[in-house]
C-alpha cells in the first residue's frame, strides 16, 4: 500500500511547481518586448527553481533571431543567448517538440551553449520553443547535479512552459516587427529619416554642452537611376542593401546611419570634427569603388558624393542647419563631379 504521508508531500510538491509556473506565466504574458521577455522569463525560472544555469538558443537564420539582431540588448542578455544552426540544432534536439532531458555524454551539447560561456553541468533540459508552428529553438536549464533532469522523469509541467513561452514569442514577434518599421526603413533596415532627425537633435544638444565636434555626412549614390533602368528596381534595393551594411560595418558604434530617401544616407558622427570626418566617409568610399556588386554575370560598381558638416562652424545654430550645410556641400560635390565631395 503507498505510503499516504509521501503522496501528500507529493501533491504538495507538485502543487508548489504549478503555482511557481503560474507566477512566472503571469509575469511573461504582458511583455511585449524581446529584452524584457527574455531577462524577465530566464531570471524568474533561474530563482524560482534554484537552477544554475537558464538560457536560451536561437536557430540560426530565422525570422526572431534576425530581428533580434537589429534590437539594443543588455549585456546580460547577450550572454545568455546562443544561435546555432538548424542543422547542428536538430542533431542536438531533434525535431520533436517535447522537453529532451540529457545527462551523460553531455560534451556535444556545449555547442549549445553563450559565446565565452562555460558551465559545469551534470544534466541538462532542452525545452523546445516554437513561432507559427516552426521550432525556432530551445529554452535551456542545466543544473550540477546529474539525477535533476534525469531522462524519464514527467515533463509536462515543462511542456506548459514550453507553450506559454512560445504563445509570449509570437505576440512579442508581432510587436517588435511593427515597432522595427515604425523606425527603420524597410528596404535597409537602417533608422528612417523621422528618427534620424530625434538622434541628431539629441547629439547636437549634447555637443553644445559638452563642447565637443559633431559631424554630419550627407551621401547620394552617383547614377542610381541608371542601375534601376540597366538592371531593374531589385538590383536596386540590393546596391542600397550592399551600401547600407558596408556604412553600418565601417563606422563605429557611436555613430548614427540613416537612409534619409530614395538614395540617400546621412551619417551622424559624435566627437568627430570635419577631417576626421572626411577620413572615415573617404575610406567607405574607395571600399565600395574596390568591391563592385555581383549581380547577373555583371558587376555594379558603386561610386557616391557627400557633403560634410561640422558644429565647429560658428554658423550653425542648431541641428537643422548642420544638416543643411551638409545637404549644401553635397550639391556642390553633386554639381562639379561626381564621386566628389
Amino acid at each position: 500500500m503507498p505510503d499516504l504521508q509521501a503522496i501528500i508531500e507529493r501533491l504538495r510538491e507538485n502543487d508548489a511547481l504549478t503555482r511557481k509556473f503560474n507566477e512566472i506565466e503571469t509575469r511573461i504574458l504582458s511583455i511585449l518586448n524581446f529584452k524584457d521577455l527574455f531577462e524577465v522569463l530566464l531570471t524568474e525560472i533561474q530563482e524560482k527553481f534554484s537552477i544554475p544555469y537558464v538560457w536560451i538558443s536561437l536557430i540560426e537564420p530565422s525570422e526572431i533571431s534576425s530581428l533580434i539582431k537589429t534590437l539594443e540588448t543588455s549585456q546580460p542578455l547577450r550572454e545568455r543567448i546562443s544561435t546555432i544552426s538548424r542543422e547542428n540544432y536538430e542533431a542536438l534536439v531533434g525535431t520533436d517538440t517535447r522537453p529532451k532531458l540529457v545527462n551523460a555524454d553531455l560534451k556535444p551539447y556545449f555547442r549549445l551553449l553563450p559565446p565565452k560561456r562555460k558551465f559545469f553541468i551534470k544534466s541538462l533540459a532542452l525545452i523546445p520553443l516554437s513561432l507559427d508552428g516552426q521550432v525556432i529553438g530551445s529554452l535551456n536549464q542545466a543544473d550540477f547535479s546529474q539525477k535533476r533532469y534525469q531522462p524519464g522523469i514527467d515533463t509536462s509541467l515543462l511542456e506548459i512552459l514550453a507553450v506559454k513561452v512560445s504563445l509570449c514569442l509570437s505576440n512579442v514577434t508581432a510587436h517588435e516587427k511593427l515597432k522595427h518599421l515604425a523606425y527603420h526603413d524597410p528596404t535597409t533596415g537602417l533608422l528612417n529619416r523621422r528618427v534620424m532627425e530625434t538622434v541628431l537633435a539629441r547629439e547636437f544638444a549634447r555637443a553644445r554642452r559638452y563642447d565637443t565636434p559633431l559631424s554630419v555626412a550627407f551621401i547620394d549614390l552617383d547614377d542610381f537611376k541608371s542601375i534601376n533602368d540597366r538592371y531593374g528596381h531589385d538590383a536596386g534595393d540590393e546596391t542600397l542593401r550592399h551600401v547600407s551594411e558596408r556604412l553600418l560595418q565601417m563606422s563605429r558604434e557611436c555613430d548614427v546611419v540613416a537612409r534619409y530617401a530614395g538614395d540617400e544616407f546621412v551619417l551622424i558622427l559624435p566627437q568627430t570634427g570635419p577631417q576626421a570626418g572626411e577620413q572615415v566617409i573617404k575610406r567607405i568610399r574607395d571600399y565600395l569603388c574596390a568591391q563592385p556588386i555581383p549581380w547577373e554575370e555583371e558587376l555594379i560598381t558603386v561610386r557616391f558624393s557627400y557633403g560634410i558638416s561640422s558644429t565647429v562652424d560658428s554658423d550653425l545654430t542648431d541641428w537643422q542647419s548642420v544638416l543643411k550645410n551638409a545637404d549644401r556641400a553635397l550639391l556642390a560635390a553633386k554639381a562639379t563631379k561626381k564621386n566628389r565631395h
